[in-house]
């Protein structure tokens, strides 16, 4: 329903040539999270160097990544998020390259923290800029960027293990000459993008920590990202697999299965059973993983197996975990990323040099405990923030978190309102119309609503909008009607995760108001089907109109969660009108552009 979305029907693989160099760029990024991997025993064997040294191309790597999430949007704010992408590919070409030139582990692990660091910077612009860039609106851009996620996790494995099956050298450069190109193709064809209005601080991501919320989940990350990368930093030395293209099948079959879940597993779970008790078992489930890799580390089978089934944990933490921080975070977007993405990646640097620790003064399988133990310990930390995530999710007010509910124009006072939920699109003002009549007919107050989005693709978190276009958006609406002297008030409200999170925070808000009538238009991310059809003759001429039964608040909102907001009840000439409550049925007279 966000204001992006207007032009949603066009094709996201339709896009201009900057768009798909960046979409190149972050294909090769998230390529490098599993690059490595296959050619970790080979490195150890060639350098001969252990595996606590050679786990510290992750340390160095992801150490530097979360100081330098502190000052990303310091730096962005300053120069603007193009030179801050550029800066960080810059960065990338020149320290992956320059680790594949060296010949002891020393110098792989300090050309790997430069790399680090222009990771961080890239990362933290990429999603914006595709959006910022992108045609066919923001719901074609976050399809664009899932889909460079899925190939990069996917495929990084695989081609580290052609890569390494030539040199544990070929990752490196390899990297660095796909990223070269990237960053050529950036320097041509991205045009120059706006620098913020507003500077942000250097401190303000240490500073935002100081909300309960966002440390609760920040901890928790830190914890998650401890076992998760003792599995990715060490699990590939007891699979006894010496082949790099080998083990690159092994994390590919993993990085198909972190893709999937992470893009469209993870919604479904949020919506059937909530963010934080999907997590629960999430955590728990990985705990349980790195235990029986632990007891079955003599086996190669029963390391390689968990290794593979973790890929659907792991692609649903990743992302439900940055939904619960934006739910959670009293700050803005930019900051709460930056603050909760610190305290992760130090985890995450920290366990594989401990994990090589551990296996070397007792045994293989004590560093696997200390990871499953881990996760388990995530569990209550996370519990202890559980009245967090609940209240945010139904917008409740228990504690101080982002404000899901921000009121545009006068407050509506007592009644049953008419709801009529706008978005972008070209019929909005006739569904906006239809509505009022609808109200004046009842003698109800009439209630413009619109969402603004924040979706969650993976570990990024993108706002569809400014708060500040969103209330613009409903106050047209508004003002237009007070220029036909029509009273009504207007209503933003505010979702996270993906687009059918808007609806429901949308239904939840319907049941709560005990609307009577709720109007949507058609959907501004294209047309879709409707679910039944009903064969009407009116006037001695055949149309096709959808019966919009009774429905109790509950009821409704349960349909409402199904389509998501804004999502079309009929086909786009035509607009469908549903109650929310009362014991009869209505319906709409179609109403054509």
């Amino acid at each position: 329903m966000s204001s992006h979305q207007g032009a949603a029907a066009a094709s996201p693989f339709k896009q201009p040539r900057a768009v798909w160099a960046v979409a190149f760029a972050c294909v090769v990024s998230f390529m490098g999270i599993g690059l490595v991997d296959p050619i970790l025993p080979v490195l150890a064997e060639e350098l001969r160097a252990t595996p606590a040294q050679v786990s510290l191309l992750f340390t160095s790597y992801l150490v530097v990544t979360a100081v330098a999430m502190i000052g990303v949007g310091w730096v962005s704010s300053r120069i603007g998020a193009k030179w801050t992408l550029i800066l960080g590919l810059v960065l990338i070409v020149v320290f992956a390259g320059l680790a594949g030139t060296v010949d002891g582990v020393d110098g792989i692990v300090g050309f790997r923290a430069g790399w680090g660091l222009g990771n961080a910077l890239f990362i933290s612009t990429s999603l914006a800029v595709i959006v910022g860039s992108a045609t066919g609106g923001f719901a074609g851009a976050i399809i664009l960027y899932e889909t460079a996620l899925g190939l990069g996790i996917a495929v990084g494995p695989l081609l580290g293990g052609v890569l390494g099956g030539i040199s544990w050298r070929g990752p490196f450069f390899g990297v660095s000459a796909l990223m070269a190109i990237a960053l050529v193709a950036t320097l041509v064809f991205l045009p120059p993008t706006p620098k913020p209005e507003k500077k942000v601080s250097l401190l303000a991501p240490i500073a935002a920590l100081r909300h309960r919320g966002l440390l609760t989940m920040g901890i928790m990350a830190l914890l998650y990202n401890w076992g998760f990368f003792t599995l990715l930093g060490y699990a590939p030395y007891p699979m006894g697999l010496h082949d790099p293209l080998q083990l690159g099948w092994v994390f590919f079959a993993w990085g198909i299965l972190v893709a999937v879940f992470a893009v469209w597993g993870a919604p479904w779970a949020q919506r059937r059973f909530g963010t934080a008790p999907t997590l629960y078992v999430n955590l728990l489930g990985l705990g349980v993983l790195l235990a029986v890799i632990g007891l079955g580390v003599s086996s190669p089978t029963v390391v390689i197996v968990a290794v593979i089934l973790s890929g659907i944990f792991v692609g649903l933490n990743n992302t439900l975990t940055t939904q619960a921080v934006m739910l959670v975070s009293p700050v803005e977007r930019p900051i709460a990323s930056s603050a909760y993405g610190f305290v992760r990646f130090i985890g995450g640097g920290l366990a594989p040099f401990a994990a090589g620790k551990i296996a070397e003064a007792t045994d293989q399988s004590v560093a696997f405990y200390v990871g499953a133990a881990a996760f388990l310990i995530a569990i209550p930390v996370l519990a202890s923030g559980h009245r967090l995530i609940t209240a945010a999710e139904s917008a409740e007010t228990a504690e101080p978190v982002a404000p899901t509910l921000e009121p545009v124009g006068p407050v509506r006072g007592e009644g049953r309102p008419v709801l009529v939920a706008v978005g972008a699109t070209l019929d909005a003002d006739a569904v906006v119309d239809r509505a009022a009549e609808m109200a004046a007919a009842e003698g109800a107050p009439l209630e413009v609503v619109h969402v603004r989005e924040t979706e969650v693709v993976e570990e990024l978190a993108i706002d569809a909008e400014e708060p500040e276009t969103a209330a613009a958006t409903v106050r047209a609406h508004l003002d237009r009607l007070a220029a036909r002297g029509v009273t009504a008030t207007g209503l933003v409200l505010h979702s996270v995760g993906d687009h059918a999170s808007a609806g429901m925070v949308l239904a939840r808000y319907a049941t709560e108001a005990r609307v009577r009538t709720i109007a949507l238009g058609s959907s501004p991310r294209g047309p879709r089907r409707p679910a039944r059809r009903r064969l009407d003759h009116f006037r001695g001429r055949a149309h096709r109109r959808r019966t919009c039964r009774a429905r109790r608040p509950r009821r409704g909102a349960a349909r409402a969660q199904r389509r998501g907001a804004g999502q079309a009840a009929a086909p786009p000439e035509r607009h469908a009108w549903g109650r929310a409550g009362g014991t009869s049925s209505r319906r709409a007279d179609n109403l054509r552009r």
